[in-house]
């Protein structure tokens, strides 16, 4: 492959990602569930010459290892350009004019420039031409010295015993220069919203049936004899939609002198917003404006650890999954803390069942993905059956921003920027969830 410049690099990267997504769009599937698949068969914009899925397969494959391979390209060639304007930045500082009196790059002048006086009666050439009579004339020459510094010294006469200390404290303050970007605070990081599926809905509620009555009553009869009868009965449940709000006020002049406050404004409350639904999707009350989150959902079942492992309390959630609620459980979920506890638990010889402590080891238990919250306090964790058919985050609108006045701001220089979204959660099945206490 030829050199190419970081422009012919960037455009040949975003034309492959192009082709890539068009393979995804055209191979994607949605279930009748809403659940998404891939189906190679269904791919035609790579040419006759690649059919069938394992063909498919296999250019998407290069075609992905192409694409890494440009981006590390890219990322060469970026660092190379930020490197020539470190250089170009370094170069800045290396020549510019040196501060009179200062010796700036001419070391040979010493720390302290002297009187122009003082430099000519030090020249061996002005005492030799003194000594022989002081007849007729000399030149003497200076290359070292600039006439900013000569001038500077000329303009400030020492008097007698006088020595001025020059310091930053009162003198010319050194320029600092600040690092790019910031260090982010600390914050909980968004930590179910991964794992509770996620669908839409246009209403302002989000309304189901539920069989609420299913009794079988087949049997064996003999002939002649009346059949047996089974019975059937639905209600209507209803979820409301709820709506998390956020919005901070900003000055004319921090969006028009900052150019980055305006994408980080709105990347701060989208995300502001995101880990309230998170958090609210565990621990919502469900009283006023506030989601019901799967603590506080009615019918969820519990289960106490008393004298067990931990371990051996989340499998017993899993069997009740099972029994009583009759699902097939995804996820553990608990306090970091908590799991702490079951990674380093040991054999009575010292062995770390978890693994080694060299390693990461599995953050798994009894084969299902463990996911650490610390929305809840530790001492409870949870299991569930993370379904669509169990439960799933209905959005009525995504996290929609704007910006505008409020009150008298127009006047002040001021503008609020604001965010919001509209959502449910349902939870479709309570017995298919356990929430464990007394970790």
């Amino acid at each position: 492959m030829p050199d190419m410049t970081l422009k012919d690099v960037r455009e040949k990267l975003a034309a492959k990602q192009d082709a890539l997504a068009g393979v995804f769009d055209e191979a994607r599937v949605t279930t009748d569930s809403g659940e998404k698949s891939y189906d190679f068969n269904r791919v035609t914009s790579l040419g006759k010459d690649v059919k069938g899925s394992i063909a498919v397969a296999e250019k998407v494959k290069e075609m992905d290892t192409e694409l890494n391979e440009l981006a590390q390209q890219a990322e060469a060639l970026e660092a190379a350009e930020q490197a020539e304007k470190n250089l170009s930045d370094r170069q800045k500082v290396r020549n510019r004019l040196p501060l009179p009196g200062g010796g700036g790059n001419h070391p040979a002048l010493g720390l302290a420039m002297k009187s122009l006086g003082a430099m000519i009666t030090d020249e061996k050439a002005f005492k030799a031409w003194v000594d022989g009579g002081a007849g007729g004339g000399i030149t003497l020459s200076f290359d070292d010295a600039l006439p900013s510094d000569l001038l500077a010294k000329a303009m400030v006469p020492e008097t007698i015993g006088a020595k001025a200390l020059m310091s930053t404290a009162a003198g010319f303050a050194p320029e600092s220069l600040r690092l790019p970007g910031y260090v982010e605070a600390a914050t909980r990081p968004i930590q179910l919203l991964d794992i509770i599926p996620m669908a839409q809905t246009g209403q302002a509620a989000v309304p189901y049936m539920e069989e609420t009555t299913r009794t079988h009553g087949a049997a064996e009869r003999a002939e002649g004899a009346a059949f047996a009868e089974s019975a059937f009965a639905f209600t209507e449940r209803t979820s409301p939609v709820r709506k998390i709000t956020d919005s901070l006020p900003v000055t004319d002049e921090q969006l028009e002198d900052v150019s980055f406050i305006s994408s980080y404004v709105n990347s701060r409350l989208m995300f502001g917003i995101r880990q309230r639904l998170d958090q609210q999707s565990l621990l919502g009350d469900g009283a006023g404006a506030n989601l019901r989150g799967l603590k506080n959902t009615p019918g969820i079942q519990t289960h106490a650890k008393a004298a067990d492992p931990v371990p051996d309390a989340f499998y017993r959630a899993m069997t009740k999954i099972r029994v009583t609620g009759r699902a097939i459980p995804t996820h553990h979920v608990m306090h970091p803390e908590d799991w702490q506890d079951v990674r380093l638990l040991r054999t009575t010889d010292g062995v770390y069942i978890w693994g080694s402590p060299s390693e990461a080891g599995p953050e798994r238990l009894w084969g299902l993905p463990v996911v650490q919250q610390d929305a809840d306090v530790a001492g409870t964790g949870y299991v569930g059956s993370f379904m669509p058919a169990w439960i799933s985050m209905f959005e009525r609108k995504g996290v929609d921003i704007q910006i505008g006045y409020v009150g008298n701001q127009f006047g002040e220089g001021r503008r609020t920027v604001r965010a919001d979204m509209r959502a449910a959660l349902v939870v479709f099945r309570a017995p298919a969830f356990c929430e464990v206490t007394g970790l």
